[in-house]
């Protein structure tokens, strides 16, 4: 039940038909008896600084959730913004302070990185092919980078783009050795599948998964269904692999740590998830 002191969370982003995030924590806030709130802000791009100020004046606001279009566009709002958030040039959670100041962070990477701890992956000194250098491709990055494994090689079909973020992970990572390169899976123990590619019935694969050895661990992004044509080619080939949505299902307690929320298990929020779809919720 909302009440005067209920905390509460938005979720921003436009449009807000297909946000999960309300029918996950909330059942999980109620469970847990934490008086909090997770509600959709629908707002387009052009209200987004207004709605950003108003959260800094808003004291029952613990923080938000940012997705599209606000990702990139919200790092300049922020009082304090951590190394993931400079290397990705995007963030996706902000935390109200006291004094109204805003930290933020990028959790993408996050919960990727903690799928691959949860699969028993070993990330330090592995080598490691990120596909993709966009928002997803460029947090996975910068967790990979923290997590300190021995190489990190960038794809991208725009090569600048892949430059830029190679420049970006050495100015917080200088030891590492991390460099533009193709995408061939050949030779590496993560690869990570960090494009769209996969979503559509047509889409391309984002490598020749043929080129995997069977000792790769094939991370994949896409959410849209949970074999997808290149995690099952790499099941085929004999590799390991993660699902997409164990990246959401592990993002969501670094976001409760962050809110101060306390944590929780993907195997809990998981069954969240399941009781909403089972009583006609949509997410």
């Amino acid at each position: 039940m909302i009440n005067g002191n209920t905390l509460l969370v938005p979720h921003i982003g436009y449009p807000t038909g297909s946000f999960r995030a309300p029918m996950i924590y909330n059942p999980w806030f109620e469970r847990r008896g934490i008086d909090a709130v997770v509600v959709p802000f629908a707002v387009a791009a052009d209200g987004y600084p207004q709605v950003v100020e108003a959260l800094r004046r808003t004291r029952n606001v613990r923080g938000a959730l940012v997705t599209m279009p606000h990702k990139v566009a919200t790092v300049a709002f922020l009082d304090e913004a951590s190394t993931a958030v400079r290397i990705a040039g995007s963030c996706n959670a902000l935390l109200r302070r006291e004094d109204g100041t805003l930290a933020g962070d990028m959790f993408d990477g996050t919960g990727f990185v903690r799928g691959l701890a949860r699969h028993g992956v070993a990330m330090r000194g592995a080598r490691c092919l990120v596909v993709g250098a966009g928002g997803v491709g460029s947090a996975i990055a910068a967790s990979l980078a923290a997590e300190g494994v021995a190489s990190l090689a960038l794809h991208d079909v725009v090569p600048d783009v892949a430059g830029a973020l190679a420049g970006r992970v050495r100015t917080h990572y200088p030891a590492l050795d991390v460099r533009v390169a193709g995408n061939d899976p050949a030779g590496y123990d993560i690869v990570v599948n960090g494009t769209p590619l996969g979503m559509r019935p047509d889409d391309p694969l984002p490598f020749d998964p043929e080129r995997l050895a069977p000792s790769t661990f094939v991370g994949e992004v896409v959410m849209k269904q949970e074999i997808t044509p290149l995690l099952a080619a790499a099941r085929r080939r004999g590799c390991r692999y993660q699902v997409g949505t164990d990246m959401l299902f592990e993002m969501i307690p670094a976001y409760l740590e962050f809110f101060g929320f306390g944590t929780a298990t993907p195997d809990e929020l998981r069954a969240c998830a399941r009781l909403v779809y089972s009583t006609g919720g949509s997410a």
